[in-house]
């Protein structure tokens, strides 16, 4: 079982290793900006970083840093042509985290 499906469907008992790793994941995640990134690259296997300032509506530093931070945390892969950088999800099954929390009906 990955991660993700644990982080969504977890009926076993809770196993250390395993919910460390998914706080590492959540933590990862948790800004609009980086939801927004792996909510495109769910719909688009690769995008350079201008396609993904056009789908997301954010500024291009702003941008960056968020895709640098996913990618040293191991979530994202970059992949060099020339003067362009193609990001894509290292993780395809991240996207079924904000499927969860979508699905989501707590009372928050």
């Amino acid at each position: 079982m990955n991660i993700c499906s644990y982080i969504c469907r977890r009926k076993m008992r809770p196993d250390k290793h395993k919910l460390e790793k998914a706080a590492f994941i959540l933590k990862t995640i948790a800004h609009p900006t980086r939801l927004a990134v792996i909510g495109e690259l769910q719909l688009h296997p690769e995008l350079t970083v201008n396609e993904l300032m056009e789908k997301t509506g954010c500024e291009q530093s702003l941008l960056s840093h968020h895709l640098i931070n996913m990618k040293i945390k191991g979530l994202l892969e970059v992949r060099k042509v020339g003067t362009s950088a193609y990001y894509k999800l290292k993780e395809t099954n991240l996207g079924s985290v904000l499927d969860c929390i979508e699905k989501c009906n707590c009372q928050m």
